[in-house]
């Protein structure tokens, strides 16, 4: 039968290669799951590198940091992908470390360290707030229609947005060479910026390639080349891998565990965003996977896939590493690859797991220099802010929601310009409002409360 007596369902199937529930062969299905990896795994690994280097995390606990990242994210993409109960999508999600908390854990664990707290307290405490947060994610997944009318699109695009703004002079940061590069006397130096500047400008001219993998696995491409130019120059070190042991045996509460209220309640903000951007994630899965956007199987893919978001928070706080949340990222992979199927998503958690277990692959991710790093954060960085402007983009702007707009990005990004603003409140408040995602959040839930809706 020819194409034109296909209904419009049937020719959308023929766009993907392996369908959700296809089980392509072993080999075949490992192919396609390293190639889904190999676009994926450096947004997994980075904020937690990113996170150590800014607070001045221990090589050798940064180390076990960044292998407890990809563990925890192959128990995540496991779940998600075949569905154990009420925890799962099942559909092909990759699920990873999350760029939404670097601002806060950055900005208020760097005061922290700054007072004189002893960097293993702080990381206590931000393991403590981590498992504490999850419960939120995991409460959302029951009450979503409650929180979809508290925390609209409109609330949603600030902050994601104001999350990209503000992690911008953290990829500065890194391009020039990061914090240590500031103590040093390095910072922008020649090195650091012929080092960044070169990875910058291969992702761009990778993403201008019309051949569907190398688009892809741009951000990948480009770090293995920064990562040789910069052994070439001298500035490889390898010192992680020294004590590193050849199985990374999980350890729980590493740290041990603590709390802090400051960086509570910027996270708890987060934590709620980071549910509804998962519900959008999720929902673009679904449609690209040729299943349902809406009705009863629908909803329950969404319960199932926050649910899991939560719940895998929560171990990565037992686990020593950072929030996980389901990765955009994915969706553009599953487009350019035609692979919706759940199976390949299940060799690449077993891929993420055995590498997250072998310290010699975190060791090998740690030696980059941070400049390096750099010249792909700025871009990863720059897609969050871009999220946002996609997300505000569906919304009506009418004069109430620029109002909005306007007063939560102005109050957002001038305490994180100009955070002497806050130095004659109370330690709790100051703490709490220095992370400018949270003011220009709250800021922009309380005007969306306050202010009338007009009336259409």
């Amino acid at each position: 039968m020819s194409d034109l007596n296909n209904s419009p369902e049937q020719q959308d199937r023929l766009d993907l290669v392996y369908g959700l529930n296809d089980r392509p062969k072993p080999f075949i299905a490992f192919l396609a799951a390293l190639q889904h990896l190999l676009a994926i795994i450096v947004p997994i690994v980075t904020p937690g590198l990113l996170i150590c280097l800014a607070l001045g995390v221990s090589k050798e606990d940064t180390n076990m940091i960044l292998s407890m990242s990809l563990v925890i994210s192959g128990i995540a993409t496991f779940l998600q992908c075949k569905k154990v109960g009420p925890f799962g999508a099942g559909l092909l999600i990759v699920q990873g470390t999350s760029f939404n908390f670097i601002g806060p854990i950055i900005g208020i664990g760097s005061a922290m360290v700054a007072a004189g707290t002893p960097v293993e307290a702080v990381m206590a405490s931000i393991f403590g707030v981590v498992i504490a947060g999850s419960f939120i994610e995991m409460t959302v997944s029951r009450i979503l229609p409650w929180v979809k009318k508290l925390i609209t699109p409109l609330v949603t695009g600030i902050v994601v947005l104001l999350i990209g703004l503000t992690l911008i002079k953290e990829g500065l940061i890194s391009m020039g060479g990061g914090y240590q590069a500031m103590s040093d006397k390095t910072f922008a130096n020649a090195d650091n910026l012929i080092m960044s500047c070169t990875v910058l400008a291969i992702i761009v001219i990778l993403n201008r390639i019309r051949i569907t993998w190398v688009k892809s696995s741009a951000i990948l491409i480009a770090l293995i080349i920064g990562y040789t130019l910069a052994g070439f120059m001298g500035h490889l070190d390898f010192s992680g891998l020294k004590d590193a042991p050849i199985v990374q045996i999980p350890t729980p509460m590493h740290f041990g565990l603590s709390f802090s209220w400051s960086l509570f309640i910027p996270m708890a903000f987060i934590y709620l965003v980071t549910s509804l951007e998962a519900i959008g994630d999720i929902t673009a899965t679904s449609k690209i996977s040729n299943q349902p956007v809406d009705g009863p199987k629908w909803m329950e893919r969404i319960k199932g896939g926050v649910l899991v978001n939560g719940a895998n928070s929560f171990l990565a706080g037992i686990f020593n590493t950072f929030p996980s949340s389901v990765f955009a990222q994915n969706n553009g992979v599953i487009q350019l690859t035609g692979v919706a199927s759940r199976y390949v998503g299940i060799w690449i958690a077993a891929l993420l797991v055995i590498l997250g277990l072998l310290p010699a692959v975190a060791g090998v991710i740690q030696a980059v220099p941070q400049a390096v790093l750099g010249g792909a954060v700025m871009v990863m960085f720059g897609a969050v802010a871009a999220s946002g402007i996609n997300i505000l983009s569906g919304v009506q702007l009418d004069r109430r929601a620029l109002l909005i707009i306007a007063i939560s990005l102005a109050l957002g990004l001038g305490v994180a310009q100009v955070p002497q603003i806050l130095e004659h409140l109370p330690e709790l408040f100051r703490n709490i409002f220095s992370s400018g995602v949270a003011t220009g959040g709250i800021a922009a839930l309380l005007l969306n409360i306050i202010l009338p809706e007009s009336k259409k």
